[in-house]
C-alpha cells in the first residue's frame, strides 16, 4: 500500500510528537525507571494507542525489577578498586589483584553485558511495559512493531558541566587508574619472595604513589549519576516511543487499514535501569509472535537528523542486530534521499532495547538519532520538550513511514 501522503506529511507529525512529548514532560511526573511517573506515562500513551490510533488490543504490563543496580554496581567496583590501593601499600599485592579482578568483573558484567549480578542488593520497585496492536482485515501474513521507552535517565553531572570529553575521559582516567594498580600487585607479586606484606622503598613504592593521581578520580566516579534528579527525557527517549504512535495515528487520520500487515507499537520500560523492560517484555512474550515473520525497530533519542543511523551491532557493539531487519530501515531511507548511517552502539556506548530482543531471538535493530561522541544534553537537565528536533524527527517518521509500506509489499521477509 502507497503511503505518500503521509510522507508528505512529515512535518505534521512531527509537530503532533513534539506537543504530545511536551504534554508528559510539562503535565505528568518524573520518570526515572520504576517510578509512578514511569506507569503514568505508560497509561496515558496506552490511551493514546487505544482512543486515537485504532489498536484493538492494548496491554499495560508490570514487571518487577531493582533500577538502583545499574549504576549501584559502581559503588562496589570503586570501594574495591580503593581498597585495593590501600592493600597493595599496606597489606599483600595478591588481595590488591583479587580486589580489582573482581571489581572490574562486576563492571563488566553488570554495565558491559547487563547482567542481573548485584541486582538483590538495591530496593525492587516495579516497571511497566505496553504492548499496542492494530489488527489487519484480512489473515496475518507479517508483523511490525515499533518500539521506544518510555522512562528517562537520572542526571549525570559531569556531563551536564563539562559535555561528553570531560564525561567519557573522567571514566576512561579511572579505568586506567584501576589497571595501573593491577599491573603493580601483579609485578609486586611476581618480583617479592611473599605476597603478602606492603610496598618497600624503591621505584615500585615510588611508581604506587606517582598512581595516587588517579584517586581523586576514582572517587568522582562514586557520584557519576545524581539520583536525586531525573531529567525531562524529551528526546531520550519520548521521541522514540512516539515515532510509532505518530505513525498509528497518521494511519487512522487517513483511514488507512492494511489487508495482511499487523502494525504495533512496544514501549519497553526501564531501558535506563539495563534494558530491564525490554527483558521482562522477551520474557512475557516468548514465542508468541513466531507465527509469521515479525521486525521490531527501536528507536532511542531521535534528535539530529545528521546523526540518524542504523546500528548493526548494539550493547557496547557485543550483539548483533537483525541485518535484513536493519538493511530494510537503509533502503527506506535510500528511497526517500534521506541521510542514513550505518552504525553501531560502541563500547561504552550501552545499548537500545533492541540488544534486549536480539538476545532473545526477536528480528530487530536499533535506529538512534544523536552523535555517539555524548552531547551535552544527553542524560541531562538540557534534554527538554525545548530543546528538540522538528526536521530529525520528521526525517525519521518519513522512513519509518516508508518501511511500511516496502515491509507491507513483502521487503526482506
Amino acid at each position: 500500500m502507497k503511503l505518500e501522503k503521509l510522507i508528505q506529511n512529515k512535518q505534521q507529525s512531527a509537530q503532533y510528537m513534539i506537543d504530545e512529548i511536551t504534554h508528559i514532560c510539562k503535565d505528568m511526573p518524573k520518570r526515572d525507571p520504576g517510578s509512578e511517573g514511569e506507569k503514568i506515562a505508560c497509561e496515558y500513551m496506552a490511551d493514546v494507542l487505544k482512543n486515537d490510533c485504532g489498536c484493538e488490543k492494548v496491554s499495560v504490563e508490570s514487571f518487577e525489577e531493582n533500577p538502583g543496580s545499574f549504576y549501584g554496581w559502581l559503588y562496589f567496583t570503586l570501594t574495591f578498586v580503593l581498597l585495593a590501593i590501600l592493600s597493595l601499600f599496606f597489606c599483600s599485592p595478591l588481595i590488591s589483584a583479587v580486589l580489582i579482578v573482581a571489581g572490574l568483573a562486576l563492571a563488566l558484567a553488570q554495565f558491559g553485558a547487563y547482567k542481573k549480578v548485584v541486582d538483590k542488593c538495591f530496593p525492587q520497585k516495579t516497571g511497566h511495559n505496553v504492548t499496542a496492536i492494530k489488527s489487519c482485515t484480512g489473515e496475518v501474513k507479517r508483523r511490525i512493531f515499533f518500539n521506544g521507552h518510555p522512562d528517562a535517565a537520572w542526571e549525570w553531572p559531569v556531563n551536564y558541566a563539562l559535555g561528553g570529553v570531560g564525561f567519557e575521559s573522567h571514566a576512561i582516567i579511572g579505568g586506567v587508574g584501576a589497571l595501573y594498580f593491577l599491573v603493580l600487585s601483579i609485578i609486586q607479586m611476581v618480583s617479592s619472595k611473599s605476597v603478602f606484606g606492603g610496598l618497600e622503598a624503591g621505584s615500585l613504592k615510588t611508581a604506587a604513589l606517582w598512581g595516587l593521581i588517579f584517586v581523586p578520580f576514582l572517587i568522582g566516579l562514586y557520584f557519576m549519576w545524581n539520583k536525586n534528579r531525573v531529567v525531562d527525557g524529551a528526546n531520550d527517549n519520548l521521541s522514540g516511543c512516539y515515532m510509532g504512535i505518530a505513525l498509528l495515528k497518521a494511519l487512522k487520520d487517513e483511514g488507512i487499514e492494511f489487508e495482511n500487515t499487523e502494525i504495533g507499537v512496544i514501549l519497553t520500560g526501564s531501558e535506563e535501569a539495563g534494558l530491564r523492560g525490554a527483558k521482562a517484555w522477551c520474557e512475557a512474550h516468548k514465542g508468541e509472535f513466531d507465527d509469521v515473520p515479525t521486525f521490531i525497530f527501536s528507536y532511542d533519542t531521535i534528535h539530529d537528523p545528521k546523526y540518524l543511523m542504523t546500528n548493526y551491532r548494539d550493547l557496547n557493539g557485543t550483539v548483533k542486530a537483525d541485518k535484513d531487519v536493519s538493511d530494510l530501515f537503509m533502503e527506506a531511507c535510500a528511497e526517500l534521499n534521506i541521510k542514513c548511517s550505518k552504525g553501531m552502539v560502541p563500547p561504552l556506548g550501552g545499548a537500545t532495547d533492541s540488544a534486549a530482543f536480539a538476545q532473545a531471538g526477536f528480528r530487530a535493530t536499533g535506529i538512534t538519532g544523536l552523535n555517539h561522541k555524548l552531547e551535552d544534553y544527553y542524560h541531562t537537565r538540557r534534554d527538554t520538550y525545548d530543546n528538540m528536533n522538528k526536521d530529525g524527527l520528521a526525517d525519521c517518521y518519513a522512513a519509518s513511514v516508508k518501511v511500511l509500506e516496502m515491509f507491507d509489499a513483502g521487503a526482506k521477509q
